[in-house]
């Protein structure tokens, strides 16, 4: 009795470092190396940079040696595989350019880590890419945006059909010229007043609605109410409108051919 209590004593003692073992093994002893490490938390937000000529990760820059590349914007994801490996970076290109604000999928192997400085955790986040390249990428479209973007969209598609379509007003105005639509991003136009045809304030930029290319399709004008109480949010194409630059790039206007009553009698937009 005694040998087969001991024998149990030791399978048990067995069985149990077994499982301690089994349920262990999935984690390992690692100490962070900046050599040869990247915080994904780091990524976040990193300015990426493109360079038409060849780069490589043992290169170094010289001090404002990256004002030779174009700041493209920064990463707003990473994306993984279920089976754990970083397969893309999503980048933000914000106007780029002038090209619409749009977010665009980068392989991971595409980036290339360009030291900054004797310290290892300084470094450039660069792509080789052209400009053309970066204007035709296709916009990324997320999981989490698609059916908020559809519903902006069609939104914005039904008012256009409960309204009639305006003409953009032919007008010009001392020290602004026209802007073509698709020299405009959506920072260029958020907050832009809007004019009627006799320079009578009617209104503001309110929000942009970008089509799934990236280029702006809409723009919801605020008009009326008082200190932002009251406002009747309105969508309108940007071929309504007639959108103006400061010949010193500082000031955007934008004219509609209506008044403030004529847009206010307009669908409301509920986006």
């Amino acid at each position: 009795m005694k040998r087969f209590l001991t024998t149990t004593a030791a399978a048990l003692v067995l069985g149990t470092t077994a499982y301690a073992d089994g349920h262990t093994a999935v984690f390992s002893d690692m100490e962070f190396d900046s050599a040869i490490n990247l915080n994904a938390s780091d990524l976040i937000g990193a300015r990426v940079y493109a360079s038409e000529n060849e780069v490589d990760a043992e290169m170094t820059v010289e001090a404002d040696g990256e004002k030779e590349w174009d700041d493209i914007g920064e990463i707003n994801e990473i994306v993984l595989s279920r089976a754990g490996d970083v397969q893309n970076v999503i980048v933000g290109v914000g106007g780029f350019i002038g090209i619409g604000e749009k977010d665009v999928s980068i392989s991971m192997d595409e980036l290339k880590f360009i030291s900054d400085g004797e310290e290892a955790d300084e470094y450039f986040v660069v792509v080789q890419s052209s400009v053309a390249g970066i204007e035709d990428a296709p916009a990324y479209i997320g999981n989490d945006a698609d059916e908020d973007t559809m519903m902006d969209d069609e939104a914005a598609m039904a008012d256009d059909a409960d309204r009639p379509m305006l003409m953009a007003p032919d007008i010009e105005r001392e020290g602004y010229t026209r802007v073509s639509n698709e020299d405009l991003t959506a920072e260029d136009l958020t907050g832009a007043r809007v004019y009627g045809l006799n320079d009578e304030d009617v209104g503001e930029v309110g929000e942009l609605i970008l089509n799934d290319d990236g280029t702006i399709g809409r723009a919801v004008i605020d008009v009326g109410g008082f200190l932002g109480m009251g406002e009747r949010p309105v969508a309108v194409t940007l071929e309504e409108l007639n959108i103006t630059r400061s010949d010193d790039g500082e000031d955007f206007r934008v004219y509609i051919d209506s008044t403030q009553e004529a847009l206010e009698a307009q669908p409301e937009y509920e986006g």
